[in-house]
């Protein structure tokens, strides 16, 4: 309930503007681009509730219809409440250092024939796109009201032609797909490519108490996104649904440029003290022993990176009941010494400057969380990765988020795998640095699946992609011995380039490499000083499934990743987001072939770039190439 009481905080920052009810009420982003029409038909007298969304005067979302259940009909607009807002904000840490909050609300107080309490629908329509949510406010006479939401009326129906990128769970491949006959419900966000060239993301932001929403279309229906709830919400009001949020732009990159909107629409954050919270890279070690995990400590230091995580198995079989992680007890089936001591490991690697982080299944952190988390902290435990976590329903939802506010309780920084997706928690909590919910590197992702997350899996927030570099036939030959081996399809210059295209503050490198498969390349500084923060983010071109090009900066120095598809492809490279009148120096990695006798065959080039300096890149197959940039003083 605390995000609903932060909700109610801010109706307080501006003083609300009453207009009478009408038929008909448009909220409007503050560039004047983008509206939201909120209407009744008066050729349907049932007293439904529509909308609709232009941009620029062209159809972003055609007439649907608004509602839950028990309000999908029979509901008057009693008035209208009106405010604005336009404020900054610093994260802890994310893609920019400042970020802009900036939008114009309307709230529709709706009342219900026969109904005493009321309904809000609140409207943010902001320049990156418009956001609803339902709110059940709290009766002033007889309190709060006992809710049970079973269904959401909630549709987008989109213009005749439309096209999305369908995946059918978090960690599913996309397919290109007209909105029809769908081969069953749509992961969120869905980002759909209009007739009229428009490009439109569907998704949702403060989903943290609530059951989860993915899309579905009918069997008879063509052109109409429905809302699927996963299952029942019982509360008690004051009460708010998630987000709903309409991106659009008139280019794919623009949608990815304008993803702090989904952090917007979350509270602020809630932790007094985030020092603590540490964003940097990390390695894992799947040899369970002290010697082993010592070895990786060693290689981590001496390649800077900030964290080694221990994998499934330290504490027995992660999917059995009578494993205890309290204690190491090393899974046989994966190790046959048992003599990990982790907090050994811990002291040792604290002297080296590496942090360690543990991973724990939900079926021992369900059993165990209030006995662990005091446990780690004394242990010197960085951060826990949450496996295999149960999505979907209002009671796991609900679980998950409050365990990862207990264990920022005990300063422990929290990375959730499998099919969890964000909705922008890590603003309110930013001790969540990082999730999955995506397809990685651990299931060998082709580049037309790497080029088209960007625009859809990335517009939710930071993903966990898990970046390996050299588990490749020809640098394991072992692989082709094992059984069902397989092994990278992208290129080295690609697999550095992800690093800086997709964004995670907890950045898993050499996933499934080890110490021994590293000969010191000479590409690999670029991991070593790779910050995981960023200052300041442009998203300079792309197109789904094509390519992608995105400058970062950190401090003084700017970092480039450019990939793409399966195809070869040749890009003309501007630096127009230098600053003018600078000169700085670029050093330049691309995949150089069988001429550069090295085992990753990456090209390094040393250049004098500026603003006005155009670059010639020609990518292999999968390809792609990173860049390190620094002012010349």
């Amino acid at each position: 309930m605390k995000n609903t009481f932060t909700f109610l905080f801010l109706f307080t920052i501006l003083p609300f503007s009453f207009v009478k009810a009408q038929n008909e009420t448009t909220v409007i982003s503050p560039d004047g681009f983008l509206k939201m029409q909120v209407f009744q038909r008066p050729e349907n007298p049932n007293g439904e509730l529509f909308y609709q969304i232009n941009y620029k005067n062209q159809p972003a979302i055609l007439p649907s219809e608004l509602g839950l259940s028990g309000w999908g009909d029979k509901m008057e607009i009693e008035n209208v409440q009106s405010r604005t807002q336009d404020t900054s904000w610093k994260p802890v840490y994310g893609e920019r250092a400042v970020v802009r909050d900036h939008f114009n609300e309307k709230t529709f107080v709706l009342t219900k024939k026969g109904v005493r309490n009321k309904l809000w629908l609140i409207v943010r329509a902001y320049n990156e796109g418009i956001a609803f949510r339902y709110f059940y406010p709290e009766d002033p006479e007889s309190g709060g009201s006992y809710l049970g939401i079973t269904s959401e009326k909630t549709s987008f129906v989109l213009p005749e032609n439309t096209f999305g990128w369908f995946a059918h769970n978090a960690q599913a491949a996309y397919q290109y797909l007209p909105l029809k006959n769908w081969p069953g419900e749509c992961e969120r966000p869905l980002t759909l490519k209009l007739s009229n060239g428009l490009y439109v993301s569907l998704a949702e932001a403060e989903m943290v108490n609530y059951s989860r929403t993915k899309f579905m279309i009918r069997p008879n229906e063509e052109n109409i996104i429905r809302c699927s709830m996963y299952g029942r919400v019982d509360e008690v009001a004051p009460f708010g649904t998630p987000w709903r949020v309409v991106m659009v732009a008139d280019k794919p990159a623009n949608l990815l440029a304008n993803n702090d909107l989904i952090l917007n629409l979350n509270p602020p954050c809630e932790i007094k003290n985030t020092d603590w919270i540490q964003p940097g890279t990390i390695i894992r070690t799947v040899s369970l022993t002290t010697s082993g995990a010592q070895k990786v400590v060693d290689f981590a230091a001496k390649r800077n990176i900030r964290y080694v995580h221990f994998d499934a198995g330290w504490y027995g079989a992660e999917t059995s009941i009578n494993s205890n992680p309290t204690k190491c007890d090393v899974d046989p089936k994966r190790s046959k010494i048992n003599d990990l001591n982790i907090t050994e490991v811990v002291q040792y690697a604290k002297s080296k400057g590496v942090g360690i982080w543990v991973y724990v299944n939900q079926r021992a952190l369900a059993n165990y969380l209030d006995e662990i988390l005091p446990l780690y902290q004394s242990w010197g435990i960085a951060g826990i990765k949450f496996g295999f976590v149960q999505v979907g329903s209002h009671r796991w939802t609900t679980w998950l988020h409050e365990a990862v506010k207990k264990c920022a309780q005990y300063n422990l920084m929290v990375d959730i795998h499998d099919e969890y997706r964000p909705t922008g928690f890590s603003r309110t909590y930013p001790n969540l640095l990082t999730q999955e919910g995506i397809r990685g590197n651990e299931e060998f992702t082709d580049a037309n699946i790497n080029t088209t997350h960007p625009f859809t899996r990335f517009i939710a927030g930071a993903g966990d992609y898990t970046i390996c570099y050299f588990h490749r036939k020809e640098l394991k030959p072992d692989l082709e011995r094992s059984i069902n081996a397989r092994s990278l399809q992208n290129t080295s210059g690609h697999q550095l380039a992800l690093s800086v295209i997709f964004y995670s503050p907890l950045q898993f490198l050499y996933w499934y490499d080890t110490p021994e498969d590293v000969q010191d390349e000479p590409e690999l500084p670029f991991f070593d000083h790779l910050p995981t923060t960023w200052d300041d983010t442009k998203v300079l071109d792309g197109q789904i499934g094509e390519y992608i090009s995105i400058a970062r900066k950190k401090g003084n120095d700017g970092y480039v990743g450019c990939i793409t598809n399966n195809d070869a492809r040749k890009m003309n490279f501007s630096f127009d987001f230098l600053d003018p009148g600078k000169n700085y120096e670029m050093i330049l990695y691309t995949d150089g072939g069988e001429k550069i006798k090295t085992r990753t065959h990456v090209k390094i080039e040393t250049k004098k770039v500026k603003k006005e300096t155009k670059l010639n890149l020609d990518f292999l197959p999968r390809g792609g190439c990173a860049m390190v940039i620094k002012e010349i003083k």
